[in-house]
């Protein structure tokens, strides 16, 4: 797999300012794991953690798939790899999991994602699904913490992937 990451506008309107950081973010994680053979990618790098890259593949799906799909959309889907008795299965199972089931899953949800925040006529649309404590957020919420949530686990990617050959970089 070769990753093409391309950089955000410097000006922009603020819809695509925020679609371009999300999919830098996106390709900075494949970047991280590009190239690596499935046991590097399930390798642990700090003990007892369970993170992992592939770890943080699988993760992602689950995020992707919880803020658009299921908040956003309002949509009926069941987690991927989590279930209430195993909150994390992304995480955790990663010794026997499929390394190009992980990837297709996570492009999937990342694609399903951009279709339904393309679909939303505005930012300000609000999430079809309330929160725990019944309260709403719009896309423009779900974005920023897309963004966020990426780049926190970009950082333990780069960690990891250190850890793994040595390769460092943004």
């Amino acid at each position: 797999m070769s990753v093409t990451r391309i950089n955000p506008p410097y000006v922009a309107d603020e819809r695509s300012m925020l679609e371009s950081w999300l999919e830098l973010q996106r390709g900075t994680l494949l970047w991280k794991c590009e190239g690596l053979d499935p046991e590097s990618l399930k390798r642990r790098a700090v003990p007892p953690s369970t993170l992992s890259l592939l770890g943080l593949v699988r993760h992602m799906s689950e995020v992707e798939r919880n803020w658009f799909r299921r908040s956003l959309a309002g949509e009926d889907v069941p987690p991927i790899y989590c279930s209430d008795t195993n909150e994390d299965g992304d995480f955790d199972d990663v010794d026997t999991a499929d390394v190009d089931e992980a990837f297709s899953t996570w492009r999937a949800e990342c694609e399903h994602a951009r279709r339904l925040a393309g679909a939303a006529a505005t930012l300000d649309q609000l999430s079809a699904k309330p929160r725990r404590d019944g309260s709403t957020v719009s896309l423009r919420w779900i974005m920023v913490h897309m963004i966020e949530e990426y780049a926190r686990h970009n950082g333990h990617a780069d960690f990891l992937r250190q850890c793994i050959d040595g390769a460092v970089g943004y």
